[in-house]
């Protein structure tokens, strides 16, 4: 990877790994007021432990990046939990979308940045 993926890896990482983290240790705090189907949504991933996968693979995922292992395999992996933040936010609470994108976006391009290892994997 040239300087600036290596850069952007490094700072979605540490993003990513920030966020795995809150969702284990609660040190951002969660908005005071949200729209009653946020909360019912936010009920039922807390009650089913998904929330704590969620992390988990955030967390392994973000250190994957900082370290530069295993991170096409975090890319992909990552990708349905970019895409579901993006979801929740166009549906459930469109008011702060921009993060979710920037994730989605930030994801995109560790794909694009790993593409010669998917060469095997895509073969027809």
């Amino acid at each position: 990877m040239n300087k600036v993926l290596t850069v952007i890896r490094i700072i979605f990482g540490i993003l990513i790994a920030i966020f795995g983290a809150n969702k284990f240790l609660n040190f951002m705090p969660a908005p005071e007021e949200m729209p009653e189907a946020v909360m019912n949504y936010m009920k039922a991933l807390m009650s089913t432990k998904t929330l704590e996968i969620v992390g988990a693979v955030e967390l392994i995922a973000g250190l994957s990046f900082i370290f530069n292992k295993y991170g096409a395999l975090m890319a992909i992996i990552l990708m349905s939990v970019s895409i579901n933040a993006v979801l929740f936010h166009v549906f459930l609470s469109p008011a702060d979308h921009l993060g979710a994108f920037i994730l989605l976006i930030l994801n995109i391009v560790m794909l694009y940045a790993y593409k010669d290892k998917y060469k095997d994997l895509l073969k027809g």
